[in-house]
């Protein structure tokens, strides 16, 4: 395969990888806290051996949009949104976690935990904790937890220092592989959930853009192909 060929197979590779990328978004537009994903294609250029230089495009690093998703007012006692910048520290058998997502539920240990049993911190780092047969809860907008005006803990809020450590693990689940400073400025607001911050419209037509775009390489590999191997039939025909 010619250079042409191998710089047009790498962008197909990466196309297909936007591809993915988008579907998921899409899939996921209705999802609480989901945050929606881009690719980031880098152009690798190297000099050949003739002395002209070959350009290769690779579409491996993802950037996670931290634009604010639409509230839902639900009601529920449990159910949190934040309002700007941060995300809630979650603790896991694999360590703490952050998200957006903010439909908790209280364990039977008066822990305040996400649906899969992860139980959701404080400002120290501690499990949040509620007396059983507490009447009156309330959370103000600094995550303060409270019950018939006495504070009982504080939600706490976390957001990585360099933004590109932030990995996706779970749908709604991030992995900080850096430092995680606290919110001062975060804003919880109790009985509303914050929805996917995915553009429907946006990432649909971003999907048609890849695969025109797909399509077009993919015509021009088969020309490629044609050719050679019509260059080769030539040469076995003497």
């Amino acid at each position: 395969m010619e250079n042409a060929g191998y710089a047009t197979l790498t962008r197909q590779t990466g196309l297909m990888r936007e591809m993915q990328v988008i579907a998921n978004n899409i899939a996921n537009a209705a999802t609480t806290g989901f945050r929606q994903e881009g690719l980031i294609f880098a152009e690798h250029v190297q000099r050949t051996g003739g002395g002209e230089s070959l350009s290769m495009a690779a579409g491996r690093a993802r950037h996670t949009s931290m634009l604010q998703g639409a509230l839902t007012r639900t009601g529920g006692q449990f159910d949190f949104a934040i309002e700007g910048p941060g995300f809630f520290r979650i603790e896991t058998p694999a360590g703490e976690r952050l998200t957006r997502a903010g439909s908790f539920a209280l364990s039977p240990a008066g822990e305040l935990v996400t649906p899969d049993g992860n139980r959701v911190l404080d400002a120290g780092g501690a499990p949040v904790f509620v007396p059983p047969n507490t009447q009156g809860l309330g959370v103000s907008p600094d995550g303060t937890v409270s019950a018939e005006g006495r504070p009982l803990a504080r939600i706490g809020l976390g957001v990585p220092r360099d933004p590109t450590t932030l990995t996706r693990e779970d749908g709604v689940m991030f992995r900080a592989d850096g430092p995680v400073d606290p919110v001062p400025d975060g804003r919880i607001l109790q009985g509303f959930l914050e929805g996917a911050n995915v553009n429907p419209v946006g990432q649909m037509a971003r999907m048609i853009e890849v695969q025109r775009a797909y399509e077009m390489g993919q015509s021009f590999l088969d020309a490629e192909n044609e050719r050679v191997r019509a260059a080769l039939d030539s040469v076995t025909r003497r």
